[in-house]
């Protein structure tokens, strides 16, 4: 098997969708035993460590948009979905079709506030966590 590049590697990954990207995340880490978020987690907690439990709730930065109910309407969620994600048409139905599910993960406030009012306009249930 040819050695890929580390170019061809990313070009590779942005013609993937997020959940299969997700899912090849999952399978490294698997793998390899490894887990991609530990770097992140402890670099977010070394500064919130003097703040206590209470000051990181009020200071969250990073939020996912769940959907958890399609409501009456939804080829227009799953439409909302489309243009919110780089998901396919198909992918984008199953995660309608699978509510509560998140649509976007680690977003800020001003992201996840527009995601939840499109969404919400377009006939879905949503929530921020």
């Amino acid at each position: 098997m040819a050695k890929l590049s580390t170019d061809e590697l990313l070009e590779a990954f942005k013609e993937m969708t997020l959940i299969e990207l997700s899912e090849f995340v999952k399978q490294f880490e698997d793998t390899f035993g490894v887990t991609a978020a530990a770097p992140v987690a402890v670099a977010g907690a070394a500064p919130a460590g003097g703040g206590g439990d209470a000051a990181a709730a009020e200071e969250q930065d990073e939020f996912d948009v769940v959907l958890t109910a399609a409501g009456d309407k939804k080829i227009a969620v799953i439409k909302e979905v489309r243009a919110l994600t780089s998901l396919g048409l198909k992918e984008a139905k199953d995660l309608v079709d699978g509510a509560p599910k998140a649509v976007l993960e680690k977003v800020d406030k001003a992201a996840a506030d527009k995601a939840k009012e499109q969404l919400e306009g377009a006939g879905a249930t949503v929530e921020l966590k």
